[in-house]
């Protein structure tokens, strides 16, 4: 209470003080002389009056702080351009292959600093913004400076802008005023919180304008220099620094003298700066000023795939494509398009078996081609006999079958289907091996019988091989899945045969290099035994190549092609796939509309582009294999049919069939049924032979229905009700 009351005036403040100094003294000390200790003790009214300032202060930032946040979430930099901005796609090596243009056929290509010539970025943020790895978005330096220079001049001064700042302008373009540039202020400062230094370097580099329709400095290095900003001369830097300042005006292509003086006066602050001599700056003035030119569109399609699907901001995607390889292959197949006429295109896949690599992939004959811009390598389309090693390759891979199992090349029904073989011939009893070797119908249907259709399309659908039926949700798998009855695209048709390549294993297809070495690693799906597939590409390796072309056999170096050709129905689509050394080759020709051609089989129109790429592959050689003894295992020596009597061919049982005359005197129907000493009754009547042709011709009086019985030998028969039509 003493205390208190000494506070009531200045005096007495002062006369209390100082009495209860005294009055506190320690016993003995001189008076008017506090203890040491009182110093050091300020009184509980100071006290309290710092911490209540502190703690407002610290309330105050805190709210601060929680504006800034708030005002922050509710007014974001708009990121709409940076995220509108295409990643480049590159080859094995890191030659560019395609990139993607964004709004109003901009090239605005993302930058990669690991791609960037470090000097360049160095040189840049020297002259630009030398304190940018220190400052938060705004350097307070400069910012001063420019103020200085704005009131002396009366107008805004862009010394003060950072990159940062130039950032956030490129972001989001506004007049040059002074209060675009309070807002520039605060979207640097967002920047800066929200993305690092190299984040926000990239992205400068990303957008940055360098005249016409160039956006970022990887596509101005392209354009004018015909190469990647990897490694820049001193005259390419200076050119770089300058153009974003004004692009327009200093396009290199347009304004020659405009480009030529600026670049000079980046060279000449580089020397002031001491990042150049003065021998190599003029050296620098001396490099020809560049044009422009058109950029790469190689490997079109898959190279465009794969910026799409690239993942926000990854500047370059490292293909598995071989751009040399691609550069060989696309005149190609444009020439073999050519030659099938003006409605054709052509397609080919080049896959390396281990890892899966593609290494080529060309989708059409041409972005010119009727349908030039759809990729065939994606289309469904039906692979004619394409698939028949792989039902060979189950059935050795079952036991039902090896390859010197002989099976009966005959006219035979199955159920409802009656298949025949392509040359209209049967060829009686053939072993696996030659049935497969010539392509023949027949057995490859019996083979596929036996295996099970649904069995046969359950194993692609295991290894992530989709067979396209039509109306594939209400129709079961059938036999005519043999002979091309089923879509598949290229790509699933390169997994299959690369699986043959590899010991019956499959793995799906690698598009980059990363995708590529984890496939390396993985074990994969088997799709049949190693042995099984063995089989099956020896057979395949005595093919007889196309006309013209030596066999690998006779050819001192040149690697032995296992392959097998397709023609769908109408000629629609002419495939050929391969295995070479160690590749996987894929073609295809047709129209991309699929309209149906005439003529052109898989051997003709297809089987020579495939020995071409072959070839333009350059494969390693690779000795054929020791030749062996031929025999079926005793228990496979014969494929046995199944017990079920004799099989009517024709007229087939519900059939509705046209005839021009009745009577003894009309050509009549030739009966046919697959057995052995058949007999033929109508309405139980029996039909004799003929007695020249053997065959039995039966002339029906009149229209109606009738029923068709034959009978083997054994008793067994079989019974169609048809009717007949005048």
């Amino acid at each position: 209470m003493r205390r208190l009351w000494s506070l009531s005036s200045p005096a007495q403040r002062g006369r209390g003080t100082a009495r209860s100094v005294v009055e506190g003294a320690a016993p003995g000390a001189e008076p008017g002389l506090a203890p040491a200790t009182a110093s050091r003790s300020p009184s509980p009214i100071n006290a309290g009056g710092k911490t209540r300032v502190i703690t407002l202060s610290l309330i105050g930032l805190l709210s601060a702080q929680v504006a800034a946040f708030a005002l922050d979430a509710l007014l974001p930099p708009d990121m709409t351009r940076a995220e509108r901005s295409s990643p480049v796609t590159l080859d094995r090596r890191g030659a560019w292959l395609r990139a993607l243009p964004v709004e109003d056929g901009r090239w605005r290509i993302r930058a990669d600093l690991d791609r960037t010539d470090a000097t360049f970025t160095k040189r840049l943020i020297k002259i630009e913004d030398g304190r940018f790895w220190l400052h938060p978005g705004v350097d307070p330096l400069a910012v001063v400076r420019a103020a200085g220079s704005a009131v002396a001049s009366g107008r805004v001064s862009s010394g003060a802008s950072t990159l940062t700042m130039q950032t956030a302008r490129l972001l989001e373009p506004r007049p040059r005023t002074l209060p675009a540039k309070l807002i520039e202020i605060v979207r640097a400062v967002q920047l800066e919180a929200r993305l690092s230094k190299r984040e926000i370097l990239a992205l400068y580099l990303t957008l940055a304008p360098y005249g016409g329709n160039l956006e970022g400095v990887r596509a101005a290095s392209l354009s004018y220099f015909g190469h990647e900003p990897e490694t820049l001369t001193a005259g390419e830097q200076a050119l770089l620094i300058a153009l974003p300042q004004s692009p327009e005006a200093r396009r290199p292509d347009r304004r020659p003298e405009a480009a030529r003086a600026a670049r000079q006066q980046v060279l000449d602050k580089m020397v002031r700066m001491g990042a150049l001599t003065e021998v190599d700056a003029a050296e620098a003035q001396e490099e020809p000023l560049p044009g422009r030119a058109p950029f790469p569109a190689l490997a079109w399609h898959v190279a465009g795939e794969l910026a799409r699907a690239a993942p926000d901001h990854q500047a370059s995607v490292v293909s598995t494509i071989d751009a040399g390889l691609q550069t060989r292959l696309e005149p190609l197949a444009a020439q073999v398009a050519r030659a099938q006429g003006p409605e054709a295109t052509a397609a080919i896949l080049v896959v390396e078996i281990e890892g899966r690599a593609v290494r080529a992939a060309v989708g059409s004959g041409g972005l010119q081609r009727p349908g030039g811009w759809i990729d065939m390598t994606r289309a469904v389309r039906s692979p004619g006999s394409a698939l028949k090693p792989f039902i060979y390759g189950f059935a050795f891979d079952d036991g039902i079958a090896a390859p010197d199992t002989q099976i009966e090349d005959a006219a035979r029904r199955f159920g409802d289907y009656q298949p025949a073989n392509f040359d209209r011939v049967f060829r009686g009893k053939v072993t696996a091996r030659e049935a497969l070797t010539n392509s023949l119908n027949v057995p490859a249907v019996e083979l596929l019988d036996k295996v099970g259709p649904g069995a046969f399309e359950a194993r692609f659908d295991a290894v992530g091989v989709n067979l396209v039926r039509p109306k594939a949700q209400t129709r079961s798998a059938g036999l005519a899945l043999a002979l091309g009855g089923v879509g598949i695209t290229m790509r699933d048709l390169a997994v299959l045969y690369a699986a043959l390549g590899d010991g019956g294993v499959a793995k799906p297809l690698a598009w980059t290099e990363d995708q590529a070495e984890h496939r390396r690693r993985q074990g994969g799906r088997r799709l049949m035994r190693a042995e099984a597939a063995t089989q099956v590409l020896d057979i395949l390796r005595e093919t007889p190549p196309p006309a013209g072309s030596t066999p690998a056999a006779l050819t001192k170096g040149r690697p032995v092609m296992a392959f097998k050709t397709g023609t769908s129905y109408g000629f629609r689509d002419a495939v050929a796939a391969g295995v070479v050394g160690p590749y996987v080759i894929v073609v295809w020709t047709g129209r991309a509309d699929g309209g149906a051609r005439g003529g052109l089989t898989g051997r003709d129109a297809a089987l020579p582009l495939l020995f071409d790429t072959a070839d333009l592959i350059d494969a390693p050689p690779s000795a054929p294999r020791p030749i062996a003894p031929r025999a079926a295992p005793e228990a496979l020596a014969k494929l046995e049919q199944r017990n079920e009597g004799p099989r009517l061919i024709f007229p087939p049982n519900g059939s509705s069939v046209q005839v021009e005359a009745f009577g003894p005197t009309s050509r009549g129907l030739a009966l046919a049924a697959g057995g052995e000493n058949l007999s033929w009754y109508v309405a139980g009547e029996p039909l004799a032979p003929d007695p020249v042709s053997g065959r039995v011709i039966w002339r029906p009086k009149g229209p109606g229905f009738y029923r068709i019985t034959v009978v083997d030998g054994e008793g067994r028969k079989a019974t169609a009700r048809v009717r007949i039509k005048g």
